[in-house]
C-alpha cells in the first residue's frame, strides 16, 4: 500500500509541475528540508538531467531537485560532485557486514543475491538483519528448493559464511542427487512446488545455476522453471550450461525456452560464458529481443572468474573449457597458484575452497562494459573478515566504471555507465519487486538512496593480490534517507537498509 501511495504523490508532483526535472519557482514559503545537497551535478539516466542543481530530502524521499536556493536542517556543499542514483548490484554473494561496508564505499546502497538465491529466502541476509548498511534481497534458489524437495523436505545447511555454526542434514540429504541425478515426475512436481513457496516468500525471481548442475537439470525441468517465472511474471537469472570457450549452446537453450514460455530471462555474468565469443552472444541476445524475448545481461568488469573448486565444471574437461591451465587458478583465500598435483588435492580434500581461475582478456571485458545495454554487476563472493583473501569485483566494480572506464579511459559516456548500474537494474526488477519502481532515478518522489562521488579521484583500489582496500572517491551515500557515508567517513551507527521482497509476497519492505 505504501508503495501504491508514494507512486499517487509523484503523479500529482508531475501533474502540479510542469516540468518535474527542474522546479525553479520555489514555493514563497520555503519548505524545510531534512537534507540538501547544494551545487553538485545531478544526473538521472531516465529523464536525461544533467544539470547543476539542489537536491532536497525528506524522511526517505526526494522531494526537491531545483536551480533555486533551499534549505535543510543539514546543507552539504557538493560543488564538484556528482550526485547521481544509488548504485544497485543485481549480482552479489556476499551479505556480510564487512562485505556491505565494502559496497557502500564502492557506491552501491541496494545489493542483490540473484544468481544463486536462497531457499528459504529469509536465510539470505542472515548476518546483517537489523544492521543492514544498504538494502539486500535474494532471488528463491532453484538449487536450494531442488535440495529440498529431493531430500523429503529437509532444509540444506545454511551457508556458513561467517564461521557460524550451521545445522547441516544427514549425508543421505539429497546433495549429490541435485547435482548429478536428473528428477523423477513426482520429483519434478515436488521441485516446483518449492520454487513456487520460495516466490511467496518473497524471491525476486529464480536463481537458476544451471551449469553447477547440469547433468541434472533435463528440458522438462527447465521448463517448469520458465513457466513458473512466466505465471508470477518475474524473471530467471541464469548461469547458462557452460560449453568449451565460448560455445552458444547454452545460451541459445535459455533463449529458445524463454520465448517457448514468454519468461523474462538475465543472463548472468555474459563474459565469463560467452569468452571470445562476446560479440557473438550479445548478438543472439538483441536478436532474441527483437523477436520479443525479453533478456537482459551483465558483466563484471574484471578478467577473472571466482567459484568452488568442488564446482561442477571443475568435474569435467575444464581446462579446454576455460582454455587455461592449473597454474591460471589462485587459491582466493592465501593468493598461491596451484600446480596440477595441489589442484587435484584441494579439490579432492576442501571443494568448498574459493578460487580465482583468470581466463578472460582484456578486450572482451571492455566491449560488454562499452555496450549500453548490458547491466554492470560484481559477482562478488563473501567477505568475511581481514584475514581471508577474496577476489577484489566485490569490492570495486562500480568504482572501475566510473573511474577507469568513463574517466581514464573515455570507454563509454558517464551518463550510459550510470544507466547500467541504476536505471537498467531497476527497470529489470520492478516487475518482479515493486519497491525498484522507486529506486535507479534520481527525480522527485524516488526513494533517497543517492550516491555522491568526485568523478576526478573516484578509483577501485582493491587487487587479486591485496583485495582489502576500499574504492575511493564516493563522499556521501545515502540509503532511504539517511547517510552511511558522510564526507568520505563511514557513519559507524546507520543501519538504514532493508530487505526487499519479491511482489508475489505479501511481506511488506
Amino acid at each position: 500500500m505504501l508503495i501504491w501511495l508514494r507512486i499517487f504523490c509523484i503523479f500529482a508532483i508531475s501533474i502540479a509541475i510542469a516540468n518535474p526535472v527542474l522546479a525553479d519557482d520555489i514555493p514563497k514559503k520555503i519548505p524545510l528540508y531534512d537534507v540538501v545537497l547544494n551545487g553538485g551535478r545531478v544526473m538521472d539516466p531516465e529523464t536525461g538531467l544533467d544539470a547543476i542543481a539542489n537536491v532536497g530530502i525528506t524522511d526517505r524521499t526526494i522531494t526537491a531537485i531545483t536551480v533555486a536556493k533551499i534549505d535543510g536542517v543539514e546543507t552539504i556543499d557538493v560543488t564538484g560532485q556528482i550526485v547521481a542514483p544509488g548504485f544497485i548490484d543485481v549480482h552479489n554473494h556476499s551479505p556480510t557486514p564487512l562485505g556491505q561496508i565494502y559496497q557502500a564505499r564502492d557506491g552501491v546502497t541496494t545489493s542483490l543475491e540473484l544468481e544463486a538465491g536462497s531457499y528459504p529466502v529469509a536465510v539470505h541476509g542472515a548476518y546483517i538483519r537489523r544492521k543492514a548498511r544498504i538494502n539486500y534481497g535474494a532471488s528463491t534458489g532453484h538449487t536450494q528448493a531442488r535440495m529440498v524437495a529431493m531430500s523429503g523436505g529437509k532444509h540444506a545447511a545454511v551457508p556458513d559464511i561467517l564461521g557460524a555454526t550451521a545445522s547441516k542434514i544427514g549425508q543421505d540429504n539429497g546433495e549429490a542427487r541435485t547435482r548429478f541425478v536428473v528428477a523423477n515426475p513426482s520429483e519434478r512436481s515436488e521441485i516446483r512446488a518449492t520454487v513456487e513457496d520460495g516466490l511467496l516468500q518473497g524471491g525476486i525471481g529464480i536463481g537458476l545455476l544451471l551449469d553447477y548442475i547440469s547433468d541434472a537439470v533435463d528440458e522438462q525441468e527447465l521448463r517448469a522453471m520458465f513457466e513458473l517465472a512466466a505465471q508470477y511474471q518475474t524473471p530467471v537469472f541464469v548461469h547458462i550450461r557452460r560449453g568449451i570457450a565460448g560455445d552458444p549452446a547454452g545460451l541459445d537453450e535459455v533463449l529458445s525456452m524463454a520465448k517457448a514460455t514468454s519468461a523474462k530471462v538475465h543472463i548472468c555474468h555474459m563474459s565469463h560464458n560467452a569468452m571470445k565469443n562476446v560479440e557473438l552472444f550479445l548478438a543472439r541476445i538483441r536478436e532474441a529481443r527483437k523477436a520479443g524475448v525479453d533478456v537482459t545481461t551483465e558483466v563484471l568488469p574484471y578478467n577473472a572468474g571466482s567459484t568452488s573448486i568442488g564446482a561442477a565444471v571443475f568435474g569435467r574437461d575444464w581446462q579446454r573449457i576455460f582454455d587455461i591451465g592449473p597454474q591460471d587458478v589462485q587459491l582466493a583465500s592465501t593468493g598461491a597458484y596451484f600446480t596440477q598435483e595441489s589442484f587435484d588435492r584441494t579439490r579432492r580434500e576442501n571443494p568448498n575452497a574459493a578460487i580465482i581461475h583468470h581466463y578472460l582478456k582484456e578486450e572482451w571485458t571492455r566491449y560488454l562494459v562499452a555496450a549500453p545495454d548490458v547491466i554492470l554487476s560484481s559477482d562478488g563472493l563473501p567477505v568475511i573478515s581481514l584475514d581471508k583473501k577474496m577476489p577484489p569485483q566485490g569490492i570495486g566494480s562500480f568504482a572501475k566504471l566510473v573511474g577507469t572506464y568513463v574517466r581514464d579511459e573515455q570507454l563509454l559516456p558517464m551518463m550510459t555507465a550510470l544507466s547500467k548500474i541504476t536505471l537498467q537494474p531497476a527497470q529489470l526488477l520492478e516487475k518482479a519487486a515493486p519497491a525498484f519502481r522507486l529506486k535507479g532515478r534520481l527525480q522527485i518522489g524516488m526513494d533517497a538512496d543517492i550516491t555522491v562521488f568526485n568523478p576526478l579521484v573516484i578509483k577501485d583500489k582493491a587487487t587479486y593480490e591485496d583485495p582489502h582496500q576500499a574504492s575511493i572517491g564516493v563522499t556521501h551515500l545515502l540509503v532511504n534517507g539517511q547517510f552511511v557515508i558522510k564526507g568520505e567517513k563511514l557513519e559507524d551507527a546507520a543501519f538504514p537498509g532493508r530487505q526487499i521482497f519479491g511482489s508475489s509476497s505479501k511481506r511488506s519492505e
